[in-house]
């Protein structure tokens, strides 16, 4: 914050006329100003000094109010000749009352408002000090300290340095409240002049190495030797160390300056703009915020100053959650009074003025809230109910009185705050709603092709897509004054990251749920994909049958055999199908049908015992004692091979026979009876063409089976054999 300390002229008289002793005092003050402020990351440099050595350039008496907007007033003409943040009166007048300082509230940066003015009331400089500082704290927001904000320091210690009253002991540290509230002020976009660095040459006092400002002929300056802590600079002669960039600025890491493009300063505010590095400086680029006039809350207000000034803000302020502005019949008619607890200010008599009704938004705040009353601990509720359109409407008011410990050092809080907009193109400006120049605004936006807006340097301010300094041309964005934009690099990360968790996790999520969901058309469709390989596997198999492409099947002639004939070991419950000799197929003889072919047989290395499936639990039918009548099968569609490398095997009719426990042990590989598993199969003769169904049988070429057997469930009854006994046995009854 460059500071600029003006001293009256009684205050020339006190120190004897002495130009130089009231210049050494005034630096003093600003040096202990400048260490308070430090803790707070402000830094308070002394960029101007005036002492009214022949008369006071403006009304300064008793009346602290008076004298306060008398030097405001005095403070714009400054401002145009000399730049600086803050203007300071050091007065050697005392006031009326206990106050020995006064300052608006939030009024940092303001042309109307940033200043203040303290009474020189000690010996000591520190005491002049901690009055500058406690009302250059008013102007950064900061309200008086109420009970429970001061644990930073006792009362034996001086207390904080916004305490209602001051005494010796001195104040030096600001309290936790004082540090909240200006955090609060900085987020809502206060303070905007205070991030350009100011003009070294301008410093009071001359150059120093060890006073903490980098000064021409000094690359980096971190104090005195036993207070330094920055790794970058050499505190013994303010240069910096090897292989060292940069030593200080926002712009400087780890002793390397930052990337060009980087954002050194987010936008604070809905007034404010972003600013970025250089990449040839360690420093920021100055402050830029747009232009007094710019529209901003959705066309309610107008920004001033970088911020965005609203009765309804004011009203949260004052009031807390829920609160809003009241009925402007609220405004006209409590403002109208010109009391203390409706008016428009006080005059530099200290009289309060009535409010013109053009003017009636420019005095007293009125607000509706359900609170008890206002926040602050000397705030009371100053309520009146009036009428318009015959309804009633209560009006709610906020008055902070004074006591004689010195809380008279603030305007009224609970006036509407310059900068406020008060009607179209109007704002508040000396307690009266005056017409808004927006001249210059309309010239810089008709500059800026309606792709930008336009900064507090009327420099157009280009939306993203469009290149400085007029936005006609595309490019990255931002002005001549905010340093060059540059996309940041993790923007193709983020973009990817977004891209996986919106769709590629979503999607793989839904293929999860329909796997998961067997109606879901997902899962139709692998089903389908799986009947259509069976088929095709299926219709492979079946061309193989028909055209016998496969010769490890042989064909044999199965017939019945007794008990007799059983192999020794194995138990049987009906009449076998046992493989018999093969024999030459006779010419003339009615064609095989192979109903069903077995599987090749396998190798001896790889017999596997299957079990026979288990029995169904029904009794077989009954044979009917009825001769059945023979069929003849159909001729085959194609005739066979005249020599088939299959044997047949002809099987007669079966008799049904009960159904079969499951084995006990493994089936047998070649269930041979009696008979050389060599054999030639036999035909049996039969009078009449046969009717029998014709299987596929593997050779018998396993070992000799061990273990029980159970037969196989018959098809149909078996013709008697030539020579061979009757079975007497009966059929299983009926169940």
């Amino acid at each position: 914050m460059e500071l600029y300390i003006v001293a009256d002229n009684t205050l020339f008289k006190r120190q004897n006329k002495d130009y130089e002793k009231t210049k050494t005092r005034i630096m003093e003050i600003a040096n202990y100003v400048d260490k308070f402020y430090r803790a707070l990351n402000i830094r308070v440099p002394l960029i101007g000094l005036e002492v009214w050595t022949d008369r006071d350039q403006c009304i300064v008496t008793e009346e602290p109010n008076a004298t306060l907007w008398s030097f405001l007033q005095w403070r714009q003409k400054l401002k145009s000749r000399k730049k600086h943040d803050n203007a300071q009166l050091l007065t050697g007048v005392i006031f009326k009352g206990t106050t020995i300082g006064m300052a608006p509230l939030e009024g940092m940066c303001s042309l109307e408002n940033s200043g203040g003015i303290n009474v020189d009331h000690s010996e000591l400089s520190i005491g002049a000090a901690a009055t500058m500082a406690h009302e250059i704290g008013h102007n950064f927001g900061m309200s008086h300290d109420h009970d429970g904000c001061c644990v930073e320091a006792t009362a034996e210690q001086g207390g904080c340095v916004m305490a209602a009253a001051t005494g010796h002991p001195f104040p030096r540290v600001f309290s936790r409240c004082s540090k909240r509230d200006l955090d609060s002020y900085f987020q809502k976009g206060g303070g905007m002049c205070l991030y350009d660095m100011p003009d070294m040459k301008d410093l009071v006092g001359g150059k120093k190495c060890g006073n903490g400002f980098v000064e021409e002929g000094e690359e980096c300056d971190c104090g005195e030797p036993d207070e330094c802590t920055n790794d970058c600079c050499n505190a013994n002669n303010c240069t910096l160390k090897e292989d060292a960039q940069c030593a200080h600025g926002v712009c400087c890491e780890g002793c390397k300056l930052k990337q060009a493009g980087t954002m050194c300063r987010g936008p604070a505010g809905a007034c404010d703009l972003p600013e970025y590095c250089t990449g040839a400086s360690p420093y920021c680029p100055a402050n830029v915020y747009l232009l007094d006039g710019s529209s901003c809350q959705y066309g309610v207000a107008y920004c001033y100053n970088g911020m965005c000034l609203t009765h309804e803000q004011q009203c949260l302020q004052l009031w807390g959650y829920g609160a809003r502005p009241a009925h402007d019949a609220c405004f006209a008619d409590v403002n109208a009074a010109g009391n203390a607890f409706g008016n428009c200010g006080k005059d530099e008599h200290g009289n309060y003025m009535k409010c013109e009704k053009s003017d009636a938004k420019c005095g007293k705040i009125q607000c509706h809230s359900a609170a008890k009353k206002p926040k602050g601990t000397n705030a009371v509720s100053i309520d009146t109910t009036i009428e318009t359109g015959g309804i009633k409407v209560k009006c709610r008011g906020t008055y902070v009185y004074s006591t004689q410990d010195g809380q008279g050092d603030l305007p009224d809080p609970g006036l509407v705050m310059t900068g406020t907009k008060c009607g179209e193109g109007k704002v508040c400006r000396d307690r009266r709603c005056q017409n808004a120049s927006f001249t210059e605004l309309e010239t810089c936006i008709a500059r800026c092709h309606g792709n930008g807006v336009c900064n507090s340097n009327k420099n157009c301010h280009c939306s993203r897509g469009w290149a400085p300094p007029f936005c006609e041309k595309p490019g990255l964005g931002g002005s001549v004054d905010s340093g060059p934009v540059q996309y940041d690099s993790q923007v193709g990360l983020v973009l990817g990251l977004l891209f996986a968790f919106l769709v590629l996790l979503p999607g793989v999520l839904l293929l999860f749920y329909c796997y998961r969901i067997k109606t879901s058309c997902f899962h139709k469709w692998l089903s389908q994909r799986e009947k259509n390989k069976s088929n095709k596997l299926e219709a492979s198999l079946e061309k193989g049958k028909n055209g016998h492409l496969n010769p490890a099947f042989h064909l044999k002639v199965v017939a019945p055999i007794n008990k007799a004939s059983s192999h020794k070991g194995l138990s049987h419950t009906s009449k076998e199908v046992l493989p018999l000799r093969p024999g030459p197929v006779p010419n003339g003889t009615q064609p095989v049908n192979v109903v069903r072919p077995l599987r090749p047989a396998p190798s001896p290395q790889k017999v596997k015992v299957v079990r026979p499936p288990l029995p169904t639990g029904k009794p077989p039918a009954a044979p009917s004692k009825s001769p059945q009548t023979p069929q003849r099968l159909s001729p085959p569609k194609k005739p066979l091979p005249l020599n088939p490398t299959r044997s047949p095997l002809l099987v007669s009719e079966l008799q049904p026979r009960p159904s079969p426990f499951p084995p006990q042990r493994p089936l047998p590989l070649s269930p041979a009876r009696g008979a050389s598993p060599t054999a030639s199969p036999v035909r049996t003769p039969i009078s009449k063409p046969s009717t029998g169904l014709l299987v596929m049988m593997p050779p018998a070429t396993g070992p000799k089976p061990v273990g029980k057997v159970s037969a196989i469930p018959p098809l149909r009854a078996l013709r008697p054999v030539p020579g061979a006994k009757p079975n007497t046995a009966s059929p299983p009854p009926r169940k």
